[in-house]
């Protein structure tokens, strides 16, 4: 009798047994052509160690964009929420009556979310201080980040696309342009944000017609060559206005770009070229500008998937009197070790999981979260994650659904790549933690199981 106790009290604190892998996930594997050996998925309850469902779990796989809740979360626990980042301003000369008869100096550390809203103000500062005429050179000291060449070209052979920024020390407005393709009485205008001094657009595009909406930008050919931009190609005016981001200057020409457009905006003056340098031993801070909170960025990063965003976090992390990406990767590992999670078969490259080589196994990822959701910070954690049809990258997923707005997940995609990771609250008030990794050529196929998971728990 004692002993049948014994086993009952153990059924009860294990919880539930483990379930087998939902008939309807595996509907959508098999209609999608993934097989079983290619996932990798774990739920579990929050707060318990035993998995409900568990697949694949020890697993090494590429987790894509999921990679950014264990550069956030380390972020969030290492920095704290109020951190913030500063770029500076120079003056390597003398200022008098409004003119500065010498350079402007501005020196970046990273911040990864300084907006041109938020550098006009600045530039709105300095003009407010007394700057007006500058009779020298803008130098930019991008020196923070010690990192070797950049090709955004080099993981999909697609350089412009904002995803593929690089970071940099001095990064402005995430180095992208927003251009609205506007059709107007047989004519396509291209309106261009931020204002550019110096910089020309060549639009050589024409009417395309029978194109689908939803690939509308499949026809543009955008080719960069120095100062200037060609757009050739076809537009299906018929889909109206329609707009995206691309990345089509050098960091250091586009901040300067943007610069001389503001200030002469703000009605200042610049006689000088660009150039690229430290700070002179001679020059003299004039002015400081301060990010926005951790808080506010890693939400960004999280529910927008921003790639340039996470790698300015991670360097962030490893930066003494210096940022490069081994001491980023070296942090989180002795972060990770301080808080006692073992993960042998971590593979880190940028943080941001756009990224070959980056792995990190389904169980992990779980035990990365069940840490999360019991730290202090917690709350501020899984604010930043997408919520599951309202915002976000998981903004049109299951909108009709009960499970709609019943839980936080973020997502990652590559080629080849599909995941989810995040936290599921059940219609009977528990909440899980989910995570699902498909590496397989059908991956992109595969977002139906993943719902059908997401189901599946929210209904328990």
């Amino acid at each position: 009798m004692r002993l049948f106790f014994s086993l009952l009290l153990l059924g009860i604190f294990c919880g539930e047994a483990q379930a087998a892998l939902p008939t309807t996930v595996k509907r959508e594997l098999k209609q999608a052509g993934i097989p079983q050996e290619a996932i990798a998925v774990v739920v579990q309850e929050v707060a318990t160690r035993k998995s409900l469902l568990s697949m694949n779990a020890e697993r090494s796989m590429n987790p894509a964009s999921t990679m950014k809740l264990l550069t956030t979360y380390a972020a969030l626990d290492l920095l704290g929420p109020a951190y913030t980042w500063k770029t500076e301003a120079y003056l390597d000369g003398e200022l008098k009556d409004g003119v500065l008869q010498g350079n402007l100096v501005l020196k970046g550390y990273g911040d990864p979310k300084l907006t041109v809203e938020q550098f006009w103000l600045w530039l709105a500062e300095l003009r407010a201080r007394g700057l007006r005429d500058i009779r020298g050179d803008l130098v930019l000291d991008r020196s923070y980040f010690a990192l070797p060449p950049f090709d955004a070209g080099a993981f999909d052979n697609d350089p412009v696309r904002a995803y593929n920024v690089g970071p940099d020390a001095l990064l402005l407005n995430f180095n992208t342009l927003r251009l609205r393709y506007a059709p107007e009485g047989g004519k396509l205008n291209i309106v261009s944000e931020p204002p550019l001094d110096g910089f020309r657009f060549d639009n050589q595009l024409v009417p395309q017609a029978n194109v689908t909406c939803d690939v509308w930008d499949d026809g543009i050919r955008v080719q960069p060559g120095g100062d200037s931009v060609r757009f050739e190609g076809g537009y299906p005016a018929e889909c109206g206005e329609r707009e995206h981001s691309l990345s089509v200057m050098p960091h250091a020409r586009y901040v300067d770009a943007v610069f001389r457009a503001l200030w002469k905006n703000l009605g200042g003056t610049l006689h000088g070229a660009l150039r690229e340098q430290t700070v002179g031993a001679n020059a003299k801070l004039f002015s400081t500008h301060r990010s926005e909170p951790l808080s506010l960025t890693i939400r960004d990063i999280n529910k927008f998937s921003n790639n340039v965003m996470a790698r300015q976090l991670f360097l962030t992390l490893g930066a003494t009197d210096q940022a490069d990406i081994e001491r980023g990767v070296q942090a989180v590992e002795s972060w990770l070790h301080t808080q006692r999670l073992d993960f042998p078969e971590l593979v880190l490259e940028n943080g941001a999981g756009l990224s070959r080589q980056e792995r990190i196994s389904a169980a992990h990822m779980a035990q990365l979260l069940q840490h999360a959701n019991a730290h202090p910070l917690s709350a501020e954690f899984q604010a930043s994650l997408p919520i599951l049809g309202v915002d976000g990258s998981v903004k049109k997923r299951l909108k009709e659904s009960p499970a709609a707005s019943h839980a936080h997940l973020k997502t990652g995609t590559l080629t080849g790549v599909k995941t989810i990771a995040g936290y599921v609250k059940s219609r009977g008030g528990r909440e899980w933690v989910v995570v699902f990794f498909i590496n397989h050529a059908n991956a992109q196929r595969g977002q139906a199981a993943q719902d059908a998971l997401i189901e599946w728990v929210q209904q328990r």
